[in-house]
């Protein structure tokens, strides 16, 4: 099993980290060289670009940590999913829900269970 911060990807992440950083120092030194010269927005910039840097670090991190999910991870939550749907009718049961009531818990669980969009990474 590869390490996360020795993949192929992790690889590629860490290029564009340091790409990323090399880019924000330079636009943040030159911002500085203009703000000297008299160029007040310049300062405005100037903070700014070390900011870009610090969320491409967090970025780089998030993108690097991501996990992901398997086919036999996302049968196990199906399984855990409809086991505890069960438990929640029979309780319901046991207790004489409201039919009504039943009905509409019976219609969310539902709609929790159908597929999720996917997101990116994922």
């Amino acid at each position: 099993m590869k390490s996360k911060w020795f993949s192929s990807r992790a690889f590629l992440l860490h290029v564009a980290l340091l790409l990323w950083l090399a880019l924000c120092a330079s636009a943040a030194w030159w911002q500085v060289g203009r703000a000297i010269q008299g160029n007040t927005l310049s300062f405005m910039y100037a903070i700014e670009w070390p900011v870009f840097g610090v969320l491409g670090v967090l970025g780089w991190y998030a993108m690097l940590n991501m996990e992901k999910v398997t086919e036999h991870d996302q049968r196990e939550r199906r399984a855990y999913e409809e086991k505890m749907r069960a438990e929640a009718r029979e309780r319901r049961v046991e207790q004489g829900e409201d039919p009504t009531l039943a009905a509409y818990n019976d219609h969310l669980a539902q709609l929790a269970s159908q597929p999720k969009k996917k997101i990116w990474g994922h």
